[in-house]
């Protein structure tokens, strides 16, 4: 496995990049705005294609990454599926799993810090986020946090794995990379106690100031969907209403670019072809799938994801590979769904 422990010293924020082997899929958690071009150097550098850009929650203290790498590398957004961000490609929930080639790691809904904080879990390792530090946990005073939730996340949840997995945090202030879940069972201050009530009284006690980005950093990473004037300017969005009206004719190929996990939990449109995102361009080129099937039949190319964003890329990435008749649905299944489009299970 490639491995990379990326930090900006501003907001003291540890960012990763992981990868399964030299020239594969890449993913980064928690990327930093202003470290964006050293991410995108470090990719090249190794041969990577970045297709997934996660942020464990909606930090206070920096502006995230996950805007800047989409538009540069029209990799995936993704987040928990409790996110205020207004608009991310993915949202994981609890017991999901968050794959690239190579590499699956298990998704674990860890709430207390926010209400939408996740942590992520490869065999020996786990990315916590701000819920567990080193000899520290992620402060439980704003955005809906809640230090008995947290308590539940940390003992309940974390605390649960083998000793041995090292704990990768997304903050050290003192300059500390790495620890164990022994370690922090062991010596982390905040964790010897023996209830709930004992570790919210300490937590509601702490006193902090806010972090100096909060006023900068909350909104704008609420803000991360990426503009799709572009593609509605050009006519190539559909609203969901007016997809209804075209879906089941002759001439529509209805294309579903979400993982295999996201349509089993949500459903799909009927009648929908299957192309991953991540397998778009290959589809799209010469001799791909879609290519051959838009040139031989003079079919309209509709996708559509969860949110739209997925679906947007496309639609620019069709048009530039010469398929003139590619169209989205805008809003993607969720928008779909509200306008009580049918939906297969």
């Amino acid at each position: 496995m490639i491995f990379r422990q990326l930090f900006d010293p501003v907001s003291s924020t540890y960012s990763y990049l992981l990868a399964s082997r030299k020239g594969g899929e890449a993913l980064i958690i928690d990327p930093v705005l202003e470290r964006v071009d050293r991410y995108l150097q470090l990719i090249h550098e190794l041969d990577l294609k970045l297709v997934k850009a996660v942020d464990t929650h909606l930090h206070a203290d920096h502006i995230t990454g996950l805007g800047a790498l989409r538009d540069k590398t029209h990799c995936i957004t993704v987040m928990g599926e409790q996110t205020k961000a207004d608009v991310v490609s993915m949202r994981l929930s609890d017991n999901d799993k968050l794959t690239i080639e190579g590499l699956s790691l298990d998704v674990i809904y860890t709430p207390g810090h926010t209400d939408d904080s996740y942590s992520f879990v490869l065999p020996d390792r786990v990315f916590t986020g701000d819920t567990l530090l080193i000899r520290g946990t992620g402060r439980t005073d704003f955005q809906n946090g809640d230090p008995r939730a947290q308590f539940e996340s940390i003992f309940g949840r974390l605390l649960k794995l083998p000793d041995s997995t090292l704990v990768f945090p997304a903050h050290d202030y003192k300059g500390d990379t790495v620890s164990t879940i022994g370690e922090e069972r062991a010596f982390n201050p905040r964790l010897q106690v023996t209830s709930a009530d004992e570790y919210a009284d300490l937590m509601n006690n702490l006193k902090l100031s806010n972090p100096k980005m909060m006023d900068v950093a909350v909104p704008a990473n609420m803000k991360v969907g990426m503009n799709q004037d572009n593609v509605m300017r050009h006519g190539w969005a559909l609203t969901a209403q007016q997809a209804l009206s075209v879906v089941g004719l002759g001439d529509v190929a209805l294309i579903d670019l979400r993982e295999n996990a996201e349509r089993q939990r949500n459903g799909t449109i009927p009648g929908s072809l299957h192309v991953p995102y991540p397998s778009l361009e290959e589809s799209i080129g010469a001799g791909g799938m879609l290519h051959e099937l838009a040139s031989s039949t003079r079919k309209r190319l509709l996708f559509y994801c969860a949110f739209g964003e997925r679906s947007a890329m496309a639609v620019q990435a069709a048009h530039d590979a010469g398929l003139p008749l590619a169209f989205h649905i805008q809003g993607g299944i969720d928008a779909w769904k509200k306008a009580e489009g049918p939906i297969a299970h």
